[in-house]
């Protein structure tokens, strides 16, 4: 890969800039890191276009095993921690001015703890070594989805485009529906999985090894020791701090399972009798090869490859002709989703268009 590419991946820390930069300018400037993300990077997917660039066969391990890669999927850790103490820090205590102002600060934030920290977190989970599923948990105490680490990995990815997936979104369902069905089902899921994993130990689900508590309880505990933090620094005690913590916390999972409805929209896997379905294939996940979107994403556009490979680390991601294609990058996508008429005109099209060519009706 070349050294253009490889820098590409640090695409992402441009966001915690624009939001930092936008809120020492002022004003509208706290919409910077939102206008850049669905303005800009939808017309740099347009211009600059899509790669399908597979990377070399023989090349696979020793680039899987780049240390470079997992180095800045580390330091996002670090960032994403900062971001959110300086974030509670100038909402609390600075002046930002007016309220609309003051929603572009947390679109901004919850666009670097949701847009990318949680990409970042979905990366890490998948890999099996401490310190990678550590960092996970991390990020993801940092937005109060900690149950994520579980209903992603032992649910989303074992039931997938099946009937019981709350993660994957229906034909002809509108995202405000699978909002709400997909972050209390996932939720509901997690706590599941757990019950049976302590169950098949004879350890009791009120246990304190019992992840789900421990899980549900970080996330208090972190914004208690930021808000006590704060309050030692300044010396006031400000309610802000608690408001911004679960404010960017509800936007940032609320992003998350936007990018959710977009990848699995419609797709569905056949059922071989008593329960079980098909292997989970490159047919099962929407892809999109969009290049810059792709650097900000850590290639998770390439979502087929990931659903069929889950412990292919981002760097090595595939594309397959044979998947479902987006028309646009994420962020396009998002917008989309987001007007349910356009979105069903667009995606119902597209959905049986690919269906006909693949010989899946």
């Amino acid at each position: 890969m070349t050294l253009l590419r490889k820098l590409g991946f640090f695409s992402a820390f441009t966001l915690p800039l624009l939001s930092i930069g936008g809120y020492y300018l002022g004003g509208w400037w706290n919409f910077s890191s939102i206008i850049f993300t669905y303005l800009f990077l939808p017309l740099a997917d347009w211009l600059i276009g899509k790669d399908s660039k597979n990377p070399d066969e023989h090349n696979i391990s020793e680039l899987s095993e780049e240390r470079f890669y997992r180095f800045i999927t580390y330091a996002w850790v670090y960032v994403q921690v900062a971001i959110i103490v300086w974030g509670a820090y100038v909402f609390a205590y600075g002046y930002i001015g007016e309220w609309y102002w003051k929603i572009g600060f947390l679109l901004g934030i919850a666009n670097v703890t949701g847009g990318v920290g949680i990409t970042v977190a979905h990366e890490l989970g998948h890999k099996n070594t401490p310190i990678e599923q550590f960092y996970a948990k991390v990020l993801l105490m940092t937005v109060c989805y900690m149950h994520f680490f579980i209903e992603h990995n032992k649910g989303h990815h074992v039931w997938v485009a099946t009937p019981k997936d709350p993660a994957t979104s229906r034909r002809g369902e509108s995202f405000y529906r699978f909002y709400f069905r997909t972050v209390l089902g996932s939720f509901m899921s997690a706590l599941a999985i757990e019950k049976e994993r302590l169950n098949r130990k004879n350890i009791s689900v009120w246990s304190f090894k019992n992840d789900m508590v421990w899980f549900s309880i970080l996330p208090f505990v972190f914004c208690g020791l930021l808000t006590a933090g704060l309050y030692f620094y300044t010396g006031q005690f400000s309610s802000g701090v608690i408001i911004f913590f679960f404010l960017q916390s509800i936007l940032a999972f609320s992003l998350l399972e936007a990018v959710n409805y977009i990848e699995h929209y419609g797709i569905t896997r056949n059922e071989i009798g008593n329960g079980r379905y098909e292997r989970v294939n490159p047919l099962h996940s929407w892809n999109a090869n969009h290049l810059v979107t792709n650097f900000y994403l850590f290639q998770l556009q390439r979502h087929s490859d990931h659903h069929a490979n889950a412990s292919r680390r981002y760097q090595v991601l595939r594309h397959f002709d044979e998947s479902p294609q987006l028309p646009q990058g994420y962020p396009a996508m998002i917008l989309l989703a987001l007007v349910p008429p356009l979105w069903f005109r667009v995606m119902d099209n597209r959905l049986e268009k690919w269906k006909l060519e693949s010989g899946l009706v």
